[in-house]
């Protein structure tokens, strides 16, 4: 397990803003990893956002499958496109790694990949990958990344996996119908009732909601590995945390 490498994900809900890519919390996000970068760290980013990139150019009915995975293979080089010119201002070189579940369920294609990401980021390049939507069905209909970013810190060898997302913490209870909800700041156990919830997501794009963000600790838990899940929509946690070795806001997930 490396100290020096992270996984970083975000959610469509975070990428997305009134039906386009939200370009200012790209620029944001692309900015926090080039500073990491600087401080020595690897960084892994593990992106959604290729449907919402795919219906800015085709607007398609988004409720049926068929029509996402048009919007995927259409939004996949889009969305690259913005990042390779918002690394490009950082001279930074990105690239671009489909996989899906199943890649990382065989041995040998599992290893073809650890090798290419361990040579991508051994020349200092970003590996941006996503699950491949245009034959995943799976992950267009439940899964958001969540689960895909943990398998990725696990399979990877990084030491932590950040999700950035529209939910910036986990709560004691639900914060949209309790004001007293209070924020769990470190959580070493996840309950099997917690696992088990009806997935929910706040956003047409979005397929996760806070169940499979459990999921996904709970399966790095297994494995000794660390999961920080805190707000996209502005960075200061995620940087204090990350940068500043300081908890701010979000739940940091850790034996």
């Amino acid at each position: 397990m490396s100290n020096n490498r992270i996984v970083i994900k975000v959610g469509s809900h975070v990428l997305t803003e009134n039906g386009a890519v939200a370009k200012e919390r790209m620029r944001d996000l692309v900015e926090l990893i080039a500073s990491l970068m600087q401080k020595g760290k690897e960084v892994i980013l593990v992106s959604s956002g290729a449907v919402s990139a795919g219906y800015t150019v085709l607007p398609l009915d988004r409720w049926s499958v068929g029509n996402k995975q048009v919007l995927a293979a259409i939004g996949q080089p889009l969305l690259l496109k913005m990042y390779q010119e918002k690394f490009a201002k950082h001279d930074v070189l990105c690239s671009q790694v489909l996989l899906s579940a199943a890649d990382l369920d065989s041995k040998k294609r599992t290893h073809l990949a650890q090798v290419a990401i361990d040579n991508l980021l051994c020349n200092g390049v970003v590996p941006i990958i996503n699950e491949n939507d245009v034959i995943a069905t799976e992950e267009l209909e439940f899964g958001d990344n969540d689960q895909l970013s943990a398998y990725v810190a696990e399979n990877f060898s990084a030491e932590l996996l950040v999700i950035l997302s529209d939910i910036d913490a986990l709560y004691d209870k639900d914060p949209r119908t309790h004001t007293d909800a209070v924020v769990r700041k470190k959580v070493a156990t996840i309950l099997p009732e917690e696992l088990e919830a009806p997935s929910t997501a706040n956003n047409e794009f979005a397929t996760g909601g806070i169940v499979t963000k459990l999921k996904a600790a709970n399966f790095l838990l297994n494995y000794n590995k660390k999961m920080f899940l805190a707000t996209g929509f502005g960075l200061e946690d995620v940087r204090s945390f990350l940068l500043d070795g300081v908890q701010k806001g979000g739940t940091l997930f850790s034996n």
